[in-house]
């Protein structure tokens, strides 16, 4: 009797799990997921590129340009780094004439490359600073230049040095990115809340609905998000080898 009690307790359960399925990953709905994943993916390409190039340029202009320019860049990065994400986020949204930057993506991930520069800005500094000073000696007495001396010598050991912890930081932009979805910004996590705004519509919204959501949103951000760590680990690998 009691076999027969709890096979009645779980088979409408498991039924209620696959209609749940069936309902949230119907051809419109995965489509919707597609396309926010790849707007997160293609935002967080470009949010990490232009933070990277930005971020160094106040590295450098910090640790090489000790007076006017390098005292902004040290307010700079010590503003944004000891502030929350989605204060700039919010601010650049709503703050920014949509006359000077229309799209709102635009206007949300600009907030969040100026975040995510300054951190990556600590980052490539600290890789800086481990290079010892007797190279910029050895590259004067070659007759290399400054800026020679900063791109043929110094910035590539930085990169090479500092490619694990730049790895960790992308992983983290690209969960940062969810941030946006709270301004209202169409990449993975607000289209998922919108899918189930759109089967209330049509179904009964239950906790499993929500349970199948959740869960398939907090696995594409797993996989697309352990898969970089696992270079990452390997790339640590490597500099420790090499080191």
């Amino acid at each position: 009797m009691r076999m027969i009690e709890l096979a009645a307790l779980t088979a409408p359960a498991s039924e209620s799990v696959g209609q749940a399925l069936r309902d949230v990953f119907t051809a419109g709905n995965t489509k919707f997921f597609l396309t926010g994943i790849l707007t997160t993916l293609e935002l967080s390409i470009v949010v990490v590129l232009i933070s990277i190039l930005f971020g160094t340029i106040l590295a450098v202009t910090r640790n090489y340009e000790k007076k006017i320019f390098g005292k902004v860049a040290s307010v700079y990065v010590e503003i944004f780094r000891n502030t929350p994400l989605l204060l700039w986020i919010v601010g650049s949204v709503f703050l920014i004439p949509r006359n000077l930057i229309g799209s709102p993506m635009v206007r949300g991930g600009f907030g969040l490359m100026l975040y995510t520069s300054s951190v990556i800005s600590e980052i490539v500094r600290g890789g800086m600073n481990s290079i010892h000073n007797g190279q910029f000696e050895a590259a004067r007495s070659q007759g290399f230049t400054f800026v020679q001396t900063l791109l043929y010598i110094v910035l590539p050991q930085t990169f090479e040095r500092i490619i694990p912890s730049l790895m960790s930081q992308i992983v983290t932009t690209i969960k940062d990115t969810s941030f946006l979805a709270q301004v209202g910004i169409a990449e993975f996590f607000w289209k998922a809340r919108n899918v189930m705004t759109g089967m209330s519509k049509n179904v009964i919204i239950t906790s499993k609905h929500v349970f199948v959501i959740y869960i398939f949103v907090a696995l594409v951000y797993f996989v697309i998000n352990f898969s970089l760590s696992c270079v990452v680990r390997m790339m640590r690998r490597r500099v420790s080898v090499r080191q």
